[in-house]
């Protein structure tokens, strides 16, 4: 399974104490780019459960909310 998710982050996040879960004691950072909440996880990984093992997909909105689609191929311009 794969996913094309597009980042908008234009640098490193720091992170510190302030971002620890005062109920958990720790920090989740998302790792699947579907978060709404990115960098961290909120959870949104478990809309991609039932992805196919060969298949691309593309989450259409600002998380996992958001419309799935299958992706047929990805082209990339020459640079």
């Amino acid at each position: 399974m794969a996913r094309e998710i597009t980042h908008e982050a234009t640098g490193p996040l720091k992170l510190d104490e302030s971002d620890l879960d005062e109920e958990k004691g720790d920090v989740a950072v998302c790792l699947c780019g579907l978060s709404g909440s990115y960098p961290f996880c909120d959870g949104s990984h478990r809309a991609t459960d039932d992805e196919a093992a060969e298949t691309v997909y593309k989450y259409d909105g600002d998380d996992a909310d958001g419309e799935r689609r299958e992706i047929e191929e990805i082209v990339f311009a020459d640079e």
